[in-house]
């Protein structure tokens, strides 16, 4: 009986996990939503379609000392390229 239980423990914590894990699709929303997802935030993972996904941020403050911002277009419901924000970049050695 006290297996059952923790397996039944086990497996509602990894439910609740996956489903605090899940991520809004930028191709489904309208480009207002994730705008305003990424300025409420700061940063952000959002889908991109199907299984892609990046990070997205409103500013410099939400990345590395090392990197730089690169504007971040996405696809959405209403606008074919949607500005969200930003991406963080590494500066490339070849640069």
């Amino acid at each position: 009986m006290r297996h059952i239980v923790l397996v039944f423990l086990l497996t509602l914590t990894a439910t609740a996990a996956a489903e605090a894990q899940a991520r809004p699709s930028t191709v489904t929303r309208p480009c207002a939503a994730s705008q305003r997802d990424v300025q409420r935030h700061g940063a952000i993972v959002l889908g991109t379609g199907g299984y892609t996904y990046d990070r997205f941020v409103r500013d410099r403050s939400f990345c590395q000392f090392d990197e730089f911002l690169d504007p971040a277009w996405v696809p959405s419901s209403d606008i074919q390229a949607c500005f969200v924000g930003y991406r963080c970049k590494t500066q490339s050695p070849w640069d």
